[in-house]
């Protein structure tokens, strides 16, 4: 019976019921569970920037946060490859999710990325990652530069250091008296990868941006067996004794607690570090000190976090996806985000004026293409970064000389 000819209760009971259903298939439509690894004090900050943006955008925002990288595109690959893919996974700007596109088990994000003018709008090294035959299969959140030089101004001060260190020897010189002083020199998460961001900025900062690429990018063997290399993987070792005790297992936000609170002088780790300065209301600059390298022009080392979009041809699912993509690209919601994060704006056309001190310095960095490089993830492949790692970890702690390393790091090239 047509509405107009039913009795006015009835009708109205009819139509609260299709206005529910209509209101459940928006919300349905909008909801998007998003699989991802923060759950630092700062990464939860950052990431409630997102959250909140897309529910003002009108969707529903569930959380599904799995501490470690490891752990969570181990959990993302798990559930893409099964019957229960999330809306949306975190992975790192890398070859990490090159299998799962091969695969053909990611939507594009095309339509987003035409609006928002990415090939115009993205540094160059990222939309080589994430732009595949014509289409694009990640949503790029963010740059970071994963060995930034962090120093607690506190505890250089008590040790008599002045000023940020401009080469290798006048960070020895400074290690050395935050050690005479009773206080950890350089504060090392003892866990694989902050081993190895370690070695590859020792590499990059000591041996320079072509030893660095010959060996990453171009797998050249015959990198290694460079007298600068060598010198790096000697001044890498070297590092090890300005290591306290208490390194092993400890977590990276753990060490950066460290320089908050002034038990230690120096970390090597991500920008991301800077959200756990930024939780303690310290100021960069004056509280700490964040350098990018030794002098005006050292090498930017580029990284970052996307989400990929599993595959799914469910309208609601593609439309959330959609939402999701537009929603934590656009400027507003980038400057907020990247604010909380540590990191910089992945978009070339924002204002980054209100940002830190650090911040501006990266911004200025990665204006000068020349100083730009990609990091070892976006390079190699996660079989051959991880036989590295291996390497790394087994030259940070044990004892095998050089030549011994050196031998070992070709071998991993094999992979």
């Amino acid at each position: 019976m047509p509405a107009q000819f039913m009795p006015a209760a009835r009708c109205a009971a009819r139509l609260t019921t299709l206005s529910a259903t209509l209101l459940a298939c928006s919300a349905q439509a909008q909801r998007a569970e998003v699989l991802h690894w923060w759950t630092s004090a700062g990464e939860s900050a950052a990431v409630n920037e997102l959250a909140s943006a897309y529910r003002q955008a009108g969707g529903i925002w569930v959380d599904s946060a799995v501490a470690g990288g490891d752990s969570a595109r181990a959990a993302a690959i798990s559930r893409i490859a099964g019957s229960s893919p999330p809306t949306a996974a975190q992975f790192n700007l890398s070859q990490q999710y090159l299998d799962v596109i091969a695969e053909g088990l990611l939507n594009d994000v095309d339509s987003v990325a035409a609006q928002q003018q990415w090939a115009t709008r993205l540094p160059q090294p990222v939309i080589d990652s994430i732009r595949f035959g014509g289409h694009w299969y990640a949503v790029p959140l963010n740059l970071h530069n994963p060995i930034w030089f962090w120093s607690s101004k506190a505890a250089l001060r008590q040790a008599g250091v002045k000023g940020e260190p401009r080469s290798f020897d006048e960070l020895f010189a400074a290690l050395d008296k935050l050690k005479a002083a009773g206080l950890v020199p350089l504060a090392v998460g003892g866990q694989t990868w902050q081993e190895f961001i370690t070695f590859y900025a020792v590499l990059l900062h000591e041996a320079g941006p072509p030893t660095y690429l010959a060996y990453f990018r171009d797998h050249d063997a015959r990198s290694v067996d460079s007298a600068p290399f060598r010198k790096a993987l000697a001044t890498f070792k070297r590092l090890r004794a300005y290591v306290d005790a208490g390194s092993p297992g400890r977590n990276w936000n753990d060490a950066t607690a460290m320089l908050i609170s002034g038990k230690a002088g120096f970390q090597i780790m991500g920008d991301w570090a800077k959200g756990e300065f930024e939780r303690a209301r310290l100021v960069a600059g004056k509280d700490y000190g964040c350098a990018i390298g030794f002098g005006p022009d050292a090498p930017y080392t580029i990284a970052g976090d996307v989400f990929v979009l599993p595959k799914s041809s469910d309208k609601a699912v593609l439309e959330a996806q959609r939402k999701l993509a537009a929603t934590v690209t656009a400027p507003a919601v980038q400057l907020a985000f990247n604010r909380k994060k540590g990191s910089i704006p992945v978009r070339s056309d924002l204002d980054g004026s209100s940002l830190d001190a650090c911040a501006q310095a990266g911004l200025r960095a990665i204006k000068d293409a020349r100083r730009v490089v990609a990091n070892p993830d976006m390079l190699m492949s996660p079989d051959q970064v991880g036989a590295v790692q291996d390497v790394v970890a087994a030259f940070w702690h044990g004892e095998q000389s050089v030549a011994d390393a050196a031998k070992a790091l070709q071998q991993a090239l094999k992979r």
